[in-house]
């Protein structure tokens, strides 16, 4: 089985595509784990708001519309990491917990690593969109998910603040998990940001090697 890129023209059907479905059912899996052994229910439900929201749209825009096999592959750990953090809240993480202790931090970074995440593992899977679903430019289909990373990353901590301090004000501290960080907000955007630009750059300097 050719595992197809965003350059790549070949797409596979959801039937005849044993990696998706391995995909599929692993985070179907963990999924279910997560929910039934979540330290903090009403922070999981909160958390996987958009997650299902996103999920829902996958599978309905598939007919449509499919990625490749590298965004996928990105989207899955991406996904597989947020509801890892949602179990037990982002700021309790035990795998954060693990990395503080190891390095000798000050705080729990797993939400850092999940929103540097946001944009490195998902800004190609948009320049996958945009590539194949526009006619645009190679260098728009370079730059705007950069942007739209920054835009969704600021958009994300508007609704962060409405969950917290409007409609849920009883999970705000857990959702959030500041962690007394008065510029967490700032902080998560950046990392947002550099993710982005990060895995551009590698993504523009591996399809320049490839074609020499």
């Amino acid at each position: 089985m050719q595992f197809s890129t965003a350059s790549s023209t070949q797409r596979t059907a959801f039937n005849q595509n044993n990696l998706l479905k391995v995909y599929f059912v692993t985070f179907l899996l963990f999924w279910a784990y997560t929910l039934f052994f979540t330290a903090d229910l009403a922070n999981w439900v909160i958390e996987n708001i958009l997650t299902i929201i996103a999920l829902v749209t996958l599978t309905l825009t598939y007919k449509k519309f499919k990625f490749s096999d590298l965004s996928y592959t990105l989207i899955f750990i991406y996904t597989m990491l947020h509801i890892y953090g949602a179990m037990y809240t982002y700021a309790e993480n035990p795998l954060g917990y693990l990395i503080k202790d190891v390095l000798d931090l000050e705080r729990n970074h797993y939400d850092r690593i999940v929103h540097f995440s946001f944009g490195f593992l998902l800004g190609y899977p948009l320049r996958d969109y945009f590539k194949n679903w526009f006619d645009w430019p190679n260098w728009v289909c370079w730059t705007l998910p950069i942007e739209i990373t920054m835009s969704f990353s600021g958009a994300y901590e508007i609704i962060e603040w409405l969950v917290a301090d409007v409609f849920f004000t009883h999970q705000g501290a857990a959702y959030l998990g500041t962690q007394g960080d008065v510029w967490d907000a700032q902080k998560d955007m950046a990392l947002a940001l550099s993710g982005a630009i990060l895995i551009m750059v590698i993504a523009t300097n591996l399809k320049k090697l490839l074609h020499k």
